[in-house]
């Protein structure tokens, strides 16, 4: 297209190319490749979805086989990308600095790491079982394998790329790799819920799982129980993962056919100094509340699983729900005190478009909903049932503290993201170096004409006058003071909070059920619709932690 034909800077683009007709037919391939991709995710939907039920005549390899079709057909694209499309003359002349940061790529590596990890306890898994299994069960973790390789490569190198060649068939390639991320996400925590589910009530037997009597295979060698733990344990990498592709896929789909401005086109060179211009008192305090969560998980799932007493057991929720109302009343406490902070913060709001900041807040508000709707049915079941004991008075702190949190939390990481990154303090204009140079100078008492062309005139400073300080400097100094003030409580805030959501990523993701374990929710709402509920919500309930990390790291290093 006439995109792709496009050469010369940035700023050589007149604003009136941004509504080419290319820039206007973008709209229709972008319509195409949404549309592919909801087909897609809805063939997949239903497949997981009906994989996991014993009564549905669908069986687990049916999903592996869809799944390895899918990751075959989304590696021949990415590497048809890599080897052709980025190297075409003029493909990409543009790099939105805003996508694919470091610490979102960082992230992506040690997810991917992990799992393959996971993808070779699965391999070592199924092929305990080689004489009783469909062989595509075994060729699926090791296809993953291989597309998380070549992904992870693919979005390192490419995540800023604005495609200007092959543009429709770039669009739906993205759109169909986004698709394979989210049914891969769908899977696994299809696989990984009603493995919880199974783990609190041992008679639950609706899956096609292996180690079902009615497969034929069962798990009683010592390292197939090593393998099956370990990469139930891996899935909330898995998962994650899955989410963080998706996300810079989207980017990177925005973008495709994308002008950049010369406005938007500036790059702020943010340096990553961790602890630079802190007082340690946040950090030191998130890191005590991150180890001591450590300890309660580890308790919890101890005491939880084991046969003990109903009383006993009562303790370890109490403990749990303790220490939750705690990191969550702090938390919403100084996300509050960021963002009265920013009230009085002098930066100006960054309104350049950027579709990763757009994407950012929209995951924050969309993933928040999940925990939202698992809070509000827990408060109504909570007031509504009876004995109102402790246990019940604490879960009902716990939701709305949750709900508070959340809210509090977005309004001050969305604030963040938006705003331009600090002016150095240190940076003085030519005009005024030349006026005082190393010296404090009264520049009231120093009287300069500029001439029409803006240079200025030769002068001398009389001796006298070069030990006294002129108001404008003295109040410079003064608000650097409060400037350097504000920008440490927004770094202590910040690493604090980041810090908790750690946590609160933690101890979901690797087996904290309080919603199971208390039963006034099962009693209230009947176990198929309370575990529905759950099983839904809670995966994006425990993303929306692990992007909140991500997006208070942004807010950390632009404050």
């Amino acid at each position: 297209g006439v995109c792709s034909q496009l050469q010369g800077p940035p700023q050589s683009f007149p604003s009136a190319m941004l509504h080419s007709p290319s820039e206007v037919w973008k709209k229709g391939g972008r319509v195409f490749s949404v549309l592919l991709a909801v087909n897609l995710a809805l063939l997949a939907c239903t497949l997981v979805s009906g994989g996991a039920f014993k009564d549905v005549a669908l069986y687990d390899y049916d999903v592996f086989f869809m799944l390895t079709v899918v990751m075959l057909i989304t590696i021949i694209w990415m590497l048809f990308y890599i080897f052709s499309t980025s190297r075409r003359p003029n493909a990409i002349p543009y790099k939105d600095s805003h996508a694919g940061p470091i610490w979102l790529r960082g992230g992506l590596v040690l997810f991917a790491v992990l799992t393959l990890v996971m993808d070779v306890f699965k391999t070592g898994y199924y092929s305990s079982f080689y004489q009783c299994l469909s062989v595509i069960k075994i060729m699926y973790p090791v296809v993953q394998a291989v597309f998380v390789v070549i992904q992870t490569y693919f979005l390192c190198v490419s995540a800023k790329d604005c495609t200007h060649a092959h543009l429709d068939l770039t669009r739906c390639g993205l759109m169909v790799t986004l698709t394979t991320n989210l049914a891969v996400w769908m899977s696994a925590v299809t696989d990984e819920s009603v493995h919880k589910a199974e783990s609190k009530n041992p008679h639950m037997n609706s899956t096609h799982r292996i180690g079902d009597s009615s497969d034929g295979c069962r798990c009683d060698t010592k390292l197939c129980k090593i393998f099956q733990n370990g990469y139930f344990w891996l899935y909330p990498f898995n998962i994650e993962y899955s989410l963080f592709a998706s996300a810079m896929i989207y980017v990177m789909w925005k973008n495709v056919g994308r002008l950049i401005e010369h406005s938007d086109h500036i790059i702020h060179h943010l340096k990553f100094k961790l602890f630079r211009q802190t007082y340690f008192l946040g950090t030191i305090i998130g890191f005590l509340i991150l180890f001591t969560g450590i300890g309660v998980l580890i308790v919890y799932e101890i005491q939880i699983n084991s046969k003990n007493n109903s009383n006993r057991k009562k303790e370890v929720l109490g403990m749990y729900y303790i220490f939750n109302i705690i990191c969550l009343g702090l938390m919403s406490l100084l996300s509050i005190g960021g963002s009265i902070v920013y009230r009085f913060d002098k930066r100006d709001m960054d309104r350049h478009k950027n579709p990763t900041r757009t994407l950012d807040v929209a995951l924050l508000m969309g993933a928040a909903l999940g925990q939202y709707a698992i809070s509000y049915y827990s408060i109504v079941a909570t007031v509504a049932s009876k004995p109102r004991d402790t246990i019940n008075a604490l879960n009902l702190s716990y939701s709305l503290l949750m709900i508070a949190q959340h809210t509090f939390q977005n309004i001050f990481i969305i604030e963040g993201l938006h705003r331009q990154p600090p002016e150095k303090e240190d940076k003085v204009n030519a005009q005024q170096k030349e006026i005082y140079g190393l010296t404090f100078v009264n520049l009231n008492a120093v009287s300069l004409r500029v001439p029409e062309n803006g240079t200025a005139l030769p002068f001398t400073v009389p001796p006298s006058l070069a030990i006294q300080a002129s108001p404008e400097v003295t109040q410079s100094v003064k608000s650097s003071k409060k400037m350097n003030w504000r920008r440490r409580f927004l770094k202590e805030i910040s690493a604090f909070l980041l810090l908790c959501n750690v946590i609160l990523w933690i101890m979901p993701a690797f087996g904290a059920r309080p919603q199971f374990d208390n039963t006034t929710e099962l009693k209230f709402y009947g176990y198929p619709m309370w575990a529905a509920i759950v099983d839904i919500c809670l995966p994006f309930g425990i993303f929306y932690r692990m992007h909140a990390v991500a997006s208070l790291l942004e807010v950390y290093i632009m404050s």
